[in-house]
């Protein structure tokens, strides 16, 4: 009598598409958080930043534009943690443009293929660079 085929293993964590989803959830997350277009970021290219605690929770919070690790810095701590009003308000279109081959390499993946989705000039300018 042949025997029935054993169904498929759970996914980590024990539900079946639990990984699937969680990163299509992550990945709507980042997403949601874009701006229309990278003429709405007019965020601050001199002076000191102070982000407020809801972006920098945790580690440095306050910024000098004038020092490139500092300015690195802040723009990997908005991509990931601002919102949309956020990455707006601290994001600036050239720098964001001018850092992103480098940038690109310090956000985690989701929100590198999130942004180069959205505009593909983020990722043409990468290709150049390269």
């Amino acid at each position: 009598m042949p025997t029935d085929p054993q169904p498929p293993a759970p996914a980590p964590g024990g539900h079946p598409g639990t990984v699937a989803e969680d990163l299509a959830l992550y990945r709507e997350k980042f997403k949601s958080r874009l701006p229309e277009t990278l003429d709405e970021l007019h965020g601050p290219a001199h002076g000191v930043v102070q982000l407020p605690s809801h972006v920098a929770w945790s580690g440095m919070t306050s910024y000098d534009m004038s020092k490139p690790r500092q300015r690195m810095g802040l723009y990997r701590t908005v991509l990931h943690e601002g919102l949309r009003d956020d990455i707006a308000a601290y994001i600036d279109r050239e720098l964001l443009l001018l850092m992103w081959p480098v940038l690109r390499t310090l956000v985690g993946r989701t929100v590198r293929s999130v942004w180069e989705d959205a505009f593909p000039q983020l990722a043409t300018r990468a290709r150049t660079a390269a």
